[in-house]
């Protein structure tokens, strides 16, 4: 019998953290959706409070459904052409498309126009007394970047309001190579992080490693995490996290 080579990965898995490549997420099936595979990139399996997707769909793929009563959404186009249908009106969606669903919408989506790419994810709306959030669409080439922490060269772009009405935020950061985050952050918030461009090293829980376009990061509460932008190209990522408010206890 010829001997085999053990297969290396950069997959880490920890107690609070997790760096995922493309390659080692098997495709899936989910019901109400035809012309598609999904991986998943997270999920309460992992720890998660919400769980992420990354879906491929054939043309003409998609679905037509309800999101579950309390459950909001989020999708994003990472390529392609996605047409979506939500509150009585049609919406054109091409990369760098995005829409927020309120709780418990009735929604269709598709791909348009050839094969498309995106990512959605759900979570259970937390309610705040006196706020409510409504549907938002746009894209965030028409989002304008805000410095970071008073540093000009590092950008990131809020794709929601940053009100009580929204229990999650929604950012998209971009590091020139050679910036990094100014400090190590350590809080509350758990991340959903999807490399859309570039590379880098990741700092989380003690241990740096090495990122690249079209990894996956859950980052869980209280893990410290940096970023130090490597290569040639400006590092690019998208980013959830659970904001605005309080502890429940």
């Amino acid at each position: 019998m010829e001997s085999q080579d053990r297969v290396a990965s950069r997959a880490v898995v920890k107690r609070n953290y997790a760096i995922l490549p493309p390659e080692g997420i098997p495709e899936s099936v989910l019901p109400e959706w035809t012309g598609a595979t999904a991986r998943i990139l997270t999920a309460p399996a992992m720890g998660a409070a919400f769980v992420e997707y990354l879906l491929e769909l054939a043309p003409g793929g998609g679905t037509k459904q309800g999101l579950a009563e309390g459950i909001e959404a989020f999708f994003y186009v990472l390529e392609g052409l996605a047409k979506l249908e939500l509150g009585g009106k049609t919406h054109d969606l091409s990369p760098g498309g995005y829409a927020y669903l309120t709780p418990g919408s009735k929604f269709a989506i598709s791909a348009s126009g050839g094969a498309a790419r995106l990512l959605w994810f759900k979570k259970r709306y937390e309610p705040a007394k006196g706020h409510a959030p409504s549907d938002r669409i746009g894209n965030e080439r028409e989002v304008k970047g805000e410095p970071f922490m008073e540093i000009q060269d590092l950008l990131l772009k809020k794709l929601l309001p940053d009100t009580p009405n929204y229990d999650l935020a929604v950012n998209i950061f971009t590091f020139p190579p050679g910036f990094s985050l100014p400090l190590t952050e350590t809080h509350v918030m758990e991340h959903g992080l999807y490399f859309l461009q570039g590379q880098g090293d990741y700092y989380l829980g003690g241990t740096w490693s090495e990122v690249q376009a079209g990894d996956f990061i859950w980052m869980g509460p209280y893990c410290p995490q940096g970023f130090l932008a490597t290569g040639s190209e400006p590092a690019r990522y998208i980013y959830y996290k659970n904001v605005n408010r309080d502890v429940e206890l």
